[in-house]
């Protein structure tokens, strides 16, 4: 592929190579036929109402950086590799009970399971988002190969899913339609890569300027979008002209962390990456409880997701509810369970 020149002559073949690549990528992540051990699982049990994975090399100050945001004790020495297993924390901010994982460093080929990787990678997709933790002294050289090993494993960092339709069918053949002009995908390009899948009948809607990767994404339909924020540590080894560059970087917060060196604004931005949404609760005839808020995540604040978030058995017996805050003209105001409840709404739930 790399010797291959890039045309519209040649457009079809890379299409064909890339989604044969993704193929292989996925049987190497998950290989065909079960049994045997599987060695020493990683993952923790989740706790919570977010959780972040720190994802680093070995020595960039992961489990410092754990050590001093949760207080839980992750080893910490001066060799490589002395995270040998998933260290797992919780802190809580903003009301919010947020689980934080000192994951192991991985090296270069851990989407190929050097170094278990795979293990590493594969508890990194179950997170709500990512802490890239990079030595502040090779940010640049380390961050495009972690960005390279995530996105082996079917992770892509601060995207969200390409806005492209896909459906298979039983005959008709490849339909595709497209709402957006297209430089790089054209029927024939299409019809090579899903010829790869052996999908010969299919409607494809293309509602953006998509390439070949992004349609593989999507036929392939195992990939997960995290946002993520490099953490460049060790600050306090560089000059502060050097540390006025490194805050132009996109989606960077530079820390150091063996002395808690702005980790105020580390937190803030973890805030805005994940989306929290807080409710407080009200009881008939008593204060709001302040103390305690219901977590749900931006996308899922209607009144019903905030019922099943307490107990799946609320909505069944659910009447109306009131509502205090900004997501209502009146306060309160009677609404139901299709209302959206906005950050530090009061809701009071009144049953049948």
């Amino acid at each position: 592929m790399a010797r291959t020149q890039k045309n519209k002559a040649t457009a079809h073949h890379l299409g064909l190579l890339k989604a044969r690549l993704a193929k292989l990528r996925r049987e190497l992540i998950t290989p065909k036929g079960g049994g045997g051990a599987t060695g020493e699982g990683f993952d923790v049990a989740k706790t919570g109402d977010a959780r972040i994975g720190f994802v680093g090399f070995p020595s960039v100050g992961k489990s410092t950086l754990l050590s001093n945001l949760a207080g839980v004790y992750s080893e910490v020495a001066a060799y490589e590799f002395t995270t040998l297993t998933t260290v797992p924390g919780v802190i809580r901010y903003k009301g919010a009970k947020i689980q934080l994982l000192d994951l192991p460093g991985i090296i270069e080929g851990a989407k190929d399971g050097k170094g278990r990787g795979r293990q590493v990678i594969a508890v990194a997709r179950t997170c709500s988002l990512l802490l890239v933790v990079l030595d502040v002294l090779k940010p640049l050289q380390h961050k495009r190969l972690i960005e390279k090993e995530l996105e082996g494993f079917g992770i892509r960092l601060n995207s969200g899913p390409p806005s492209i339709s896909f459906r298979r069918k039983d005959k008709g053949g490849i339909n595709l339609t497209n709402t957006v002009a297209q430089t790089e995908l054209d029927m024939e390009t299409v019809k090579c890569i899903l010829s790869e899948y052996r999908v010969s009948s299919a409607d494809v809607c293309l509602r953006c300027d998509a390439n070949a990767d992004q349609l593989i994404d999507v036929v392939e339909g195992n990939r997960v979008y995290i946002p993520c924020i490099y953490v460049l540590n060790k600050i306090d080894q560089i000059s502060v002209e050097e540390l006025d560059l490194i805050y132009r970087i996109a989606h960077c917060v530079p820390i150091s962390a063996h002395h808690r060196w702005n980790f105020d604004d580390l937190l803030e931005k973890m805030w805005d990456y994940l989306q929290l949404v807080r409710i407080y609760t009200k009881p008939k005839g008593q204060l709001p409880d302040y103390s305690s808020p219901v977590v749900l995540r931006i996308g899922r604040t209607s009144v019903e997701d905030f019922c099943n978030k307490i107990h799946k058995h609320l909505i069944t017996n659910f009447k109306y509810a009131q509502v205090w805050g900004s997501s209502v003209k009146h306060n309160p105001q009677k609404v139901g369970r299709e209302h959206i409840l906005q950050d530090e709404d009061v809701i009071q739930i009144v049953k049948k």
